[in-house]
């Protein structure tokens, strides 16, 4: 059956990295809780294209508007279809208001304006 994938492209300061994985450990609990099947947070680590004889590939930390001073981060949660994709997500997004109600919002350790995201229905699986 093929699944359907969130993805996300981020720019965290890397003087936020810890900040940041906390922030993303507390989502992966919410969403593996709430039924998602798989759930990754990955820091850029060999972010320059290799030479692709002739052909043009644009590196992350260009596309994502990320300087010298961040890290570049590619994030996905893998559900069974996009309607168990909606169903989890207002399973998160409901638990989240929760425990967010009577609290000051929390300071984002990432620039929500680099943020890059996206729904995926998988065509080819391995």
């Amino acid at each position: 059956m093929a699944k359907y994938i969130d993805g996300f492209v981020l720019v965290v300061p890397k003087d936020k990295i810890e900040e940041y994985k906390k922030m993303a450990e507390m989502g992966r609990d919410a969403w593996m809780k709430h039924g998602a099947l798989a759930y990754y947070e990955s820091r850029g680590d060999a972010l320059v294209p290799p030479d692709m004889g002739g052909m043009t590939a644009r590196a992350f930390p260009e596309v994502a508007g990320a300087s010298a001073d961040d890290t570049v981060w590619f994030s996905f949660i893998v559900f069974q279809s996009k309607e168990h994709r909606d169903e989890v997500n207002a399973k998160v997004m409901e638990e989240m208001s929760q425990q967010m109600a009577g609290q000051e919002a929390m300071a984002m350790p990432f620039d929500m304006s680099k943020v890059v995201y996206g729904g995926f229905q998988v065509e080819v699986e391995g």
